[in-house]
């Protein structure tokens, strides 16, 4: 039990005639009950922020589904690789794979460029969006934070239409040297 003791102290001189006057006790356990039972309502009621995520949507894979045919105009390939580098080619052939990094300079200016290009020869979907199409691919060198950033960067463009795939090893081989790869015909 808690006591609050508000005796004046002392005790010093004397007390001319009276009573002897007995100082009050205040009993503080309720007060601490109390103040604990308030602590765990505030606890259990507050909400703490709510995490902000990315809605993706990803397909199913049917192993007998033919592959969709896409104009190889209207494709940007995204390869994200160590040490936050970030390599692009445009087309479904790995020719002509430069580097950037993920600075509004660098990917962002590249997507936009893009979305540019696709409109002019395209135009717009029903929707009003962009035709391009986004193939990001991941080394095993990359990081998690890479693939976040690059997906900020489809929200952030509006680039609606995006895939994760994986990556080639003849995209794999131009980058081993540097860029510069054989292609395939």
């Amino acid at each position: 039990m808690a006591d609050l003791d508000t005796s004046s102290g002392g005790g010093h001189g004397k007390h001319k005639g009276g009573a002897k006057r007995t100082s009050p006790r205040v009993d503080l356990t309720p007060m601490v009950d109390l103040a604990f039972l308030l602590i765990t309502f505030f606890m259990l009621t507050t909400q703490l922020g709510k995490s902000v995520a990315m809605n993706l949507s990803m397909p199913k894979k049917d192993p007998n589904a033919p592959p969709t045919e896409v104009k190889e105009s209207k494709v940007l390939n995204l390869i994200a690789d160590k040490d936050n580098t970030l390599w692009y080619y445009p087309g479904t052939t790995v020719a002509g794979l430069k580097k950037t990094d993920y600075t509004p300079k660098g990917i962002r200016e590249i997507i936009l460029d893009k979305q540019k290009e696709v409109k002019a020869k395209f135009g717009l979907d029903k929707e009003g969006d962009s035709q391009m199409i986004v193939l990001i691919k991941l080394t095993d060198d990359s990081n998690y934070k890479n693939m976040v950033d690059i997906l900020d960067e489809m929200d952030i463009t509006k680039t609606r239409i995006y895939a994760i795939q994986d990556i080639d090893p003849l995209e794999l081989e131009a980058i081993a040297n540097g860029g510069n790869a054989k292609t395939s015909d």
